[in-house]
Order: structure tokens, then C-alpha cells, then sequence
């Protein structure tokens, strides 16, 4: 059984939510995030905010998660994590990540819009593409890609 996702620029959203869910072919994507630049607030000196995730079937969830900077407010490491089912919990298989560690921007990444493309299958070396909004200004990344291999997130 095949099963395949994307969310495209954001389009999951809706008009003044913080984030959405989408369902296609017995799939789940959630896109969501925090108020983005206008959201200036106190530093955490290390914080993550999950910006998606896609639920496969019953027993397969793939997350992005941003995880703040320690050193750089404005910096961001973004992980890209396989979850099994085991007993009914979902527990971590591997995880990467998604470009450089602190190679993104904090505020646009967990803002709205900021995931460009996240498409996923549960199809064996089907590839999981992810991209993400740099800045408004600059658009979005060029498509990271990975596919699954026992269990390891190999990037393509």
C-alpha cells in the first residue's frame, strides 16, 4: 500500500490559524508555527518547535522539528525524525539534519509559510523532500532529500 503526502508552500494553512492539518490518501500533514518576526519576546536560550510532521499509515510518523541556537538567537538547526509505533507510543528510529547545524533562521522558520515542500511516502527508498522558507525575501531552500534504508534516514 502506497500512501503519499505533500504540503506545497504553506498551502496546508489556514487565514489567521497557527497551523492546519491536511489528509491525503489515508496520510497526515501538520504544518504550523509561531507568529514568526513580529513575535519578538523574551530569548529562550534554547527552545524547538515542531514546524511538521506526516503520519503514514498507523505505525509511521516523520517529524521536522526547529531546534533554536544556543549561541545565535536568530540561528536554527532543523531535525528531520522517523517515529515508530511500539506498544501504542511513538518512539524515535533516527533522525538527520535538514542542511547546516544553525543554518537557518529562527523566526521565519517557525512563522507561517515557512515550510515550502514536505512530501513523504511509506513506499520502500520512496524519498522524503523538505523545503523550507529562508526568508521571505529570499524564498525557499532547494529540496533536501532522503529516503528511508532499515530504519536510517540516508540523504539522497
Amino acid at each position: 500500500m502506497l500512501l503519499a503526502v505533500t504540503a506545497l508552500c504553506g498551502a496546508a494553512l489556514l487565514p489567521g490559524a497557527s497551523g492546519a492539518t491536511a489528509t491525503e490518501a489515508g496520510g497526515a500533514v501538520e504544518t504550523g508555527g509561531a507568529t514568526g518576526a513580529a513575535d519578538i519576546g523574551p530569548y529562550r536560550h534554547y527552545g524547538t518547535e515542531r514546524i511538521a510532521s506526516a503520519t503514514l499509515g498507523d505505525d509511521r510518523l516523520i517529524t521536522l522539528t526547529a531546534v533554536r541556537s544556543r549561541v545565535d538567537r536568530l540561528a536554527a538547526t532543523v531535525r528531520l525524525a522517523i517515529h515508530t509505533k511500539v506498544r501504542g507510543r511513538w518512539v524515535e528510529e533516527d533522525r538527520t539534519i535538514v542542511g547546516e547545524r544553525n543554518g537557518w533562521f529562527w523566526y521565519p522558520l517557525t512563522g507561517r509559510s515557512s515550510v515550502c515542500e514536505f512530501s513523504t511516502s511509506n513506499a520502500q527508498m520512496e524519498p522524503i523532500g523538505v523545503s523550507l522558507l529562508i526568508t521571505p525575501s529570499i524564498g525557499c531552500s532547494p529540496v533536501h532529500r532522503f529516503h528511508v534504508e532499515d530504519g536510517q534516514l540516508i540523504p539522497d
